[in-house]
C-alpha cells in the first residue's frame, strides 16, 4: 500500500513538473523565443506529453526556429493524434489534403501568371490611330475607337486595384493548406505578377496615348487650316466681284 502511494505521488509530481514546463514552453513561444521553446517542447514530447507533441508538430509545420520539416511534423502529429489530440488529428488530415492538392498549391506559389487580369473584357486592344484624319467619317471612327479603348483601360485599372493584393484570390480551401513558407513565397510571386501586369499595361497605354496625341494635334491643325480657307474664300470672291 505504501509503495503504491509513493508511486502515485511520484506520478503526480511528474505531472506537476511537466505542467510547469509546458507553461514555460508556451511562454517562450509567445515571446517568439522559438529555439528555446522548441528545446523544451522536444524534451516534453520525448517524455510523452501529448500537448507538447502537438505543439512541436506545429513548430515543424510552420518552420518556427528553423526550416519547415513536414516529415517531423507528421511524426509528432501522428503520436499526438494516437493519444486523442484533435488538433493533431486535424493537422494530419490537412497534410494528406496537401498531397492531393499539391498542383493547386504550386499554382499560386509559382505558376499563376495573371492572364485572367488582362483577358476577356479586360483585354484592351489598342486602337489603330493614323497620323492624321481629314474626313469627318474617319475622324469619328478613330475617336470612337479611342474612347472604346479608354473605357476598357479604365475598367482594367479599376479591376487591378480591386483585386489588390492578389493573395486574396487564393481560394480559401487552398490557402488553409499552405504552410507559412509557401504563403510567403506566394505573396512575393503574386506581388511580382501584379507589378508585371501593371507595368506592361502602363507601357502599352503610354504608346497608345502618344499616337493619339500626334493624331489629335495633326487632325486639329488640318481642320483649323481647312476652316480658315473655307471661311476666307467667300470674302475673296466678294472683293473680286466688286473690282469688276
Amino acid at each position: 500500500m505504501k509503495k503504491t502511494a509513493l508511486l502515485f505521488a511520484g506520478l503526480l509530481l511528474a505531472g506537476i513538473v511537466h505542467a510547469g514546463e509546458l507553461e514555460d514552453a508556451k511562454a517562450l513561444f509567445d515571446q517568439k523565443k522559438y529555439p528555446e521553446a522548441m528545446k523544451l517542447y522536444t524534451r516534453l514530447a520525448n517524455a510523452g506529453n501529448v500537448e507538447a507533441q502537438q505543439s512541436l508538430g506545429q513548430m515543424y509545420w510552420y518552420g518556427e526556429a528553423g526550416e519547415v520539416d513536414e516529415a517531423k511534423a507528421t511524426a509528432w502529429f501522428t503520436k499526438a493524434a494516437a493519444k486523442g489530440n484533435k488538433v493533431a488529428a486535424d493537422s494530419l488530415v490537412i497534410m494528406q489534403q496537401r498531397v492531393e492538392r499539391r498542383a493547386d498549391i504550386d499554382y499560386w506559389v509559382s505558376k499563376y501568371d495573371g492572364e485572367d487580369l488582362r483577358s476577356g473584357k479586360f483585354h484592351c486592344t489598342a486602337p489603330r490611330v493614323p497620323p492624321i484624319s481629314k474626313q469627318s467619317d474617319e475622324i469619328d471612327r478613330v475617336a470612337n475607337a479611342i474612347n472604346k479603348w479608354q473605357d476598357c483601360y479604365n475598367g482594367f485599372v479599376q479591376n487591378l486595384n480591386a483585386v489588390t493584393p492578389l493573395t486574396n484570390r487564393i481560394p480559401a480551401d487552398i490557402a488553409k493548406l499552405m504552410n507559412a513558407a509557401e504563403m510567403e513565397k506566394a505573396k512575393a510571386h503574386l506581388a511580382q505578377v501584379q507589378e508585371n501586369v501593371s507595368e506592361e499595361a502602363k507601357v502599352g497605354a503610354k504608346m497608345t496615348l502618344a499616337d493619339v496625341a500626334v493624331w489629335r494635334s495633326a487632325t486639329e491643325a488640318y481642320i483649323a487650316e481647312h476652316n480658315a480657307i473655307v471661311n476666307k474664300a467667300p470674302k475673296d470672291e466678294s472683293l473680286s466681284g466688286k473690282r469688276k
